[in-house]
Formats: structure tokens, C-alpha cells, sequence
């Protein structure tokens, strides 16, 4: 049984930190627990790579603590955490056959010969790679090669924690899906404490129990896909997750009435009225905003994207732009419509923070 915690971490590539904006990493403290599957997802230079290396001993944080369950690891080398690590590219020995390649950290550990060839089996099982155990690794294609590559990770059954950094990135797309459906599901066998670095959305909350939402080096919610897509506690999360990303409009707001461009409706809670200087915005998914052709604010509509499944509406509402969904059968006039927001699903963000109400 392991956990990670974070206590405090933070971490600046620079000798002297003036203020927050020289962190590449701001101040974090949380446990990772056993046998979840966290995904660390944010666009580019967010830092998430920078938390992943300091959990891996790459980098040691300039300040905080690091421990896994009670031991401070915060300075131990990378050895030393017991941890696996899959990175970007396959890293395997071309020269070797699979099965040779996945005993590789065994025999480095002086594992009793049986003892491995029973564990480098198990593995090759569970990622379908017994029937290429006795390939060279050089001829095999990427999928299969990062398959390995992860099986190399996994072929120990003491560590701590597997660690992923963007694993799929040079995986061609059609095989993207049947790799992450294999991951998880080894996840699920082993029992394992995963963290997983992306910038994609879709592999983040297929793959992760827990999603950590990232951007410009903070750490702006920790949840479950459904959190995130049903609460996000910061705009940034809004917008990023979903697609498209959540409507995010300024509004005043004050008890259970908000109004936009001077059109008012209501919300579902009480809020109080906001300070002078404080920025506020109502953000609600293009999922609870739906198309009318009347019976709610006035909008125009630029165009309507059908998208199979359903159809998405483009439009402005004063300066404002927005999606909307198009209830099946709707029959809008050329130009005009309406739009509805869902008061249940609608939240109001005080300077980008989400705000609890008063039922």
C-alpha cells in the first residue's frame, strides 16, 4: 500500500524567486492514494511535467515535502522511490526480444530465473503481447513497442507508483483508444497507484479516477470527470473541459436574479452582491443552454452545426457569444431565437473562483 503526499511543493527554476509568477510549480499540498488513477491535464507550460518529475526525483522542488505514506523522499534519488516511469517514446532495447525486454528489470534485481519468466508471462498476458515475446523489438510497430515499453514498467510487482508522461502522444489515433482501454484495465488488475501527464481532455477523463486540472504552473481542481464537468470551481476548468467548453459570460449579479446586458433571469440560489472591483461571470455549459424560438433572452443566430448525434448553435447574445443546444424539432425564425439557461446548472464565478449560494 502506498500513498503520495504533497506537502507544500512548489518549485521555481530560478536560484531566487521573487514572487508566484517565478514558480513554474506554485505551492500544492495533497495525497495521491493507493490503487487510484490520476491524471495530471493542462495545456503546454502549465507544469504539470514539472510535478511529475519532482514525484519522480528528477527535480527536487524548491520548497515543501514529499513523502510516500510516511518516508520523506523529498531529496532521494530516483532509485531510490521505487517508482516506474513510461515515457513519451517506447524505451526498449531494439536487440532484444520481447521477452527479454520485459525480464530486463527483473534480472537487473537478481530475480530467481522462474520467478520472471512467471511474471514476464503474467504481464505479456494481460497486454497481449504473448505472441510477440520471442520478436526483436526492432521490428515490432509503435503501438506495440509502447505496449512494452509499459510492460517494462509494470513487470515489478513492488512499486510504489507508475508514472506515465504523455504515453500516447506518438500512438496513431485509431489505436489510441484500444491502448488506454488496456491501460486502465491493467490499472484495474494490478491495483496500482497510476499518475498519468496529458494535455488531451479525452484521454485524461477515460483514463483517470481523479483529474488534476492545471494552468499556468497551479493546480486549479482535483475531481472526478463528472466534477469537473458539473462543477468546475474555476473558469479555467470550465472552458477547458467539455467541448465545447463552458459559456462564460459577465454578468451582475445580486440575491437570485442575474442580468446580462440588461436582461434578467433567474438562478437557482441566492448570492450576495458582489464588491466594487470584483469581477463576475455566469457560466453554464452549452449542454444546459438551450435554442428557443422564444421564451427567454434574445439572441442572434450565426449558424447551427449538426453534429449527428445533436445539433449546436452559434450565436450572440448582446457582445456576447455563446453555444446553445437545438432541442430536436425546433423551429427557429430567420436570424432570431432565444435562449434558456438551466437554473440548477447555472454558476456564478467572482473573479474566475466559483461561488457557493444559498438555497
Amino acid at each position: 500500500m502506498t500513498r503520495i503526499t504533497l506537502d507544500g511543493v512548489a518549485h521555481s527554476y530560478g536560484a531566487r524567486p521573487r514572487d508566484e509568477r517565478d514558480y513554474a510549480l506554485k505551492p500544492l499540498s495533497h495525497v495521491w492514494r493507493h490503487g487510484l488513477a490520476y491524471a495530471l491535464l493542462g495545456p503546454s507550460g502549465c507544469g504539470k511535467t514539472t510535478l511529475l518529475n519532482i514525484i519522480s526525483g528528477l527535480v527536487v522542488p524548491s520548497q515543501g515535502r514529499l513523502l510516500f505514506d510516511d518516508r520523506d523522499v523529498t531529496r532521494l534519488s530516483t532509485e531510490r522511490r521505487n517508482i516506474a516511469q513510461v515515457f513519451q517514446f517506447p524505451v526498449i532495447y531494439d536487440t532484444m526480444t520481447v521477452a527479454e525486454n520485459l525480464a530486463f528489470p527483473l534480472k537487473n534485481r537478481g530475480i530467481d530465473k522462474a520467478a520472471i519468466g512467471r511474471r514476464v508471462a503474467e504481464i505479456a498476458e494481460m497486454l497481449d503481447l504473448t505472441r510477440d515475446l520471442a520478436r526483436r523489438a526492432r521490428g515490432l510497430s509503435a503501438d506495440v513497442k509502447q505496449k512494452v515499453s509499459l510492460g517494462r514498467g509494470l513487470v515489478r510487482a513492488d512499486v510504489s507508483a507508475v508514472l506515465f508522461d504523455e504515453p500516447l502522444t506518438v500512438i496513431d489515433p485509431g489505436l489510441k483508444w484500444e491502448l488506454r482501454s488496456k491501460l486502465k484495465a491493467v490499472h484495474r488488475a494490478l491495483d496500482l497507484l497510476m499518475i498519468y501527464v496529458t494535455h488531451d481532455q479525452v484521454e485524461a477523463l477515460t483514463f483517470a479516477d481523479e483529474v488534476v486540472v492545471m494552468n499556468d504552473g497551479q493546480v486549479l481542481q482535483i475531481g472526478t470527470p463528472a466534477e469537473l464537468f458539473e462543477r468546475p470551481a474555476h473558469t479555467f476548468v470550465g472552458y477547458f473541459i467539455g467541448s465545447p467548453g463552458m459559456n462564460l459570460l459577465p454578468a451582475r449579479v445580486a440575491g437570485r436574479e442575474a442580468e446580462i446586458d440588461g436582461h434578467r433571469f433567474p438562478l437557482a440560489a441566492s448570492y450576495p452582491t458582489a464588491a466594487p472591483g470584483q469581477r463576475v461571470q455566469i457560466g453554464v455549459r452549452p449542454d444546459h443552454t438551450t435554442l428557443r424560438a422564444s421564451g427567454g433572452l434574445p439572441v442572434q443566430v450565426r449558424r447551427v452545426e449538426d453534429l449527428g448525434r445533436r445539433q449546436l448553435a452559434r450565436v450572440t447574445l448582446g457582445a456576447h457569444e455563446l453555444v446553445a443546444t437545438v432541442p430536436p424539432g425546433t423551429t427557429l425564425a430567420a436570424g432570431a431565437a432565444a435562449v434558456h439557461f438551466d437554473p440548477a446548472r447555472t454558476h456564478v464565478y467572482v473573479d474566475d473562483r466559483l461561488v457557493e449560494g444559498t438555497p
